[in-house]
């Protein structure tokens, strides 16, 4: 790329060797770009330039001369205040960080003797609503706000209405992420947008028809964690804090987050990143526990599919409870972290809704049948119970999970969806959709639980001494307590996540839920004489059909009718 300026130097030098000897002529054209000659022998690098070799002077024809960033070790050139370095080919120059401007309206100055930097003054925007436009929009130093006109107006309100909005370059720094209360202590927080403030006059505190639209330029931007929270200054009797109250995030990217706020506040609404991380343990955790469980979750229904001997109404049960925890793990590990289109990962959200509830239902209606079953040890024939069960089965376990879900998705289906999972949010109680039938189902298997013992106890105790007998009610026994602890106990773990020993219960809740489906293969089919039995005459009929598929094999090598080859 350098042959331009090379050529000559060769030129020089076929001359210096030529037959007829001459005194050489000073000439400095064999210098690189961005260098200047001296005294017509050497080069040197122009001001704000260095040489790769790093001497001053040269006369080596493929020496470079590079930008000198000054605003970088060892140099790094103090502006001043609210200023900041930027470098430029060959130079540099001095700015006002976003928010301040130089006095005399430049935008450029050389060193700190001229810095001027001032707060941008507040500019006044006057402006009318109408019904053309509904909704009235303000900016301040690169944020953003977007209000309803009809809440500007103030309704019957005599005189004009106003709204401010204001954007403070430093506040900040006074009011920091460590006012944020809400979060752990392991969380470290700090805010990553300026403070704002909005109000609306005359009359101040009043409620919004509509929820006001807040966008917010990040000071770092493409930060590496994007889990963020809109909050506001929430006044109290010891100073006040940061509250995610009545705000909704909405979108975060790398340069800029939207949230959405109820209500105005005189102190900010401004956005906060979390640096921690997850942890990589659990996550190993997680994905071997729920692979394991979609292989034996597989393995279960295709058991209480081909089992005949085992096919009732409990194993219709076990079947739809393994197809809906399979679906539900299998769309967890391949699609709960696609956050993007956002339209897709609701549609996740939605669906890992629907089928976890699902799976919980047809918990409810395991315990329920457990409970049933218990109570009606005596009768041969409890035809009625089953005909109850068969009737309450597909209702109950799909048709209340759905509606449940298409009464969460109809009154606030902008909270499916987070800006990590696809997942409900945590805004405004919108997970007590899921969590208000989770404990409403623990609770009643509960209840079902306790009675199978309290049956239990009376059945064995007045019993006699036929042992076949005996071991049924103990195996119902053994089979109930396990269905109680993987029908629900396992999620409390995840309630007493708090505290010091919140890892402990997360490893806990990680490793005992993502072991569902093992546990429900272990109890349902394992722990079953009567599938045991099965799986044993599967394995010797396709030993036996191997066993005839070799022998025909042999015979066919070796049957009268082949001849064997003649050499002619």
């Amino acid at each position: 790329m350098r042959q331009p300026w090379l050529l000559p130097g060769l030129c020089l030098l076929l001359s210096l060797s030529g037959a007829v000897a001459q005194k050489p002529k000073a000439t400095c054209s064999h210098c690189p770009p961005n260098a200047s000659c001296v005294n017509g022998t050497h080069c040197t690098c122009n001001p704000g330039y260095v040489s790769g070799s790093g001497k001053k002077f040269f006369t080596f024809p493929l020496e470079t001369c590079d930008d000198i960033n000054e605003c970088q070790p060892p140099f790094s050139i103090y502006c001043g205040l609210n200023a900041e370095c930027q470098n430029a080919e060959g130079s540099f120059y001095c700015r006002c960080v976003p928010g301040y401007e130089l006095l005399s309206g430049d935008t450029k100055f050389k060193n700190f003797n001229e810095n001027t930097c001032r707060t941008i003054e507040t500019r006044v925007v006057t402006d009318n609503c109408s019904e053309e436009k509904k909704t009235f929009s303000l900016k301040a130093q690169m944020n953003s706000l977007d209000i309803h006109c009809n809440d500007i107006v103030q309704g019957n309100i005599q005189g004009p209405s106003a709204v401010a909005f204001i954007s403070y370059s430093s506040l900040g720094n006074i009011i920091n992420a460590s006012f944020f209360e809400e979060m752990g202590e392991k969380h470290r927080v700090y805010l990553n947008s300026q403070v704002v403030s909005a109000a609306i006059g005359p009359k101040r505190n009043m409620s919004l028809s509509k929820f006001v639209t807040l966008s917010f330029q990040h000071v770092k931007m493409n930060p590496s964690n994007k889990k963020a929270f809109c909050v506001y200054w929430k006044s109290t009797e010891q100073g006040g804090h940061w509250s995610r109250d009545g705000c909704l995030l909405i979108q975060v990217n790398g340069s800029h987050t939207i949230c959405n706020c109820s209500h105005l506040s005189s102190f900010a609404v401004l956005m906060t990143f979390t640096t921690q991380e997850e942890d990589p343990v659990l996550t190993v955790i997680t994905y071997v526990g729920l692979g394991l469980s979609l292989l034996c979750l597989l393995l279960a229904a295709l058991t209480f599919l081909l089992c005949k001997a085992i096919q009732n109404t409990s194993t219709s049960l076990h079947l739809q409870l393994s197809l809906c925890l399979f679906l539900a793990h299998l769309l967890f590990l391949t699609a709960m972290d696609r956050t993007e289109p956002k339209v897709l990962c609701a549609v996740v959200a939605g669906a890992l809704h629907y089928l976890y509830l699902a799976s919980f239902t047809w918990m409810l209606l395991e315990g329920l049948h457990l409970f049933l079953t218990a109570r009606n040890l005596t009768v041969v024939n409890y035809s009625s119970m089953n005909r109850l069960m068969k009737w309450l089965m597909f209702p109950v376990g799909y048709g209340v999970p759905a509606v449940i879900v298409a009464v969460c998705a109809a009154s606030k289906p902008h909270l499916y969806g987070t800006p990590d999972h696809c997942w409900l949010n945590l805004d405004q109680g919108f997970i007590w959709g899921f969590l208000g039938p989770v404990c409403a189902i623990f609770c009643v298997n509960l209840v079902f639980f306790l009675l199978v013992l309290w049956i239990l106890k009376r059945k064995l105790s007045s019993l006699n001494s036929e042992v076949s007998t005996i071991q049924n009610k103990r195996m119902l026994t053994l089979k109930a307590t396990l269905q109680l602890f993987i029908l629900g106990c396992t999620w409390c773990l995840g309630i007493l996540q708090v505290g010091p020993a919140a890892q402990v219960m997360a490893y806990l809740f990680t490793i005992i839920n993502s072991l569902q489906g093992f546990f429900i293969f272990l109890v349902y089919c394992i722990l079953s004489q009567q599938v045991r039995k099965q799986y044993q005459k599967w394995f010797r009929e396709i030993v036996k059909l191997k066993s005839e598929s070799e022998t025909l094999t042999l015979s066919s090598k070796f049957s009268p009718d082949s001849k064997p080859s003649e050499d002619k």
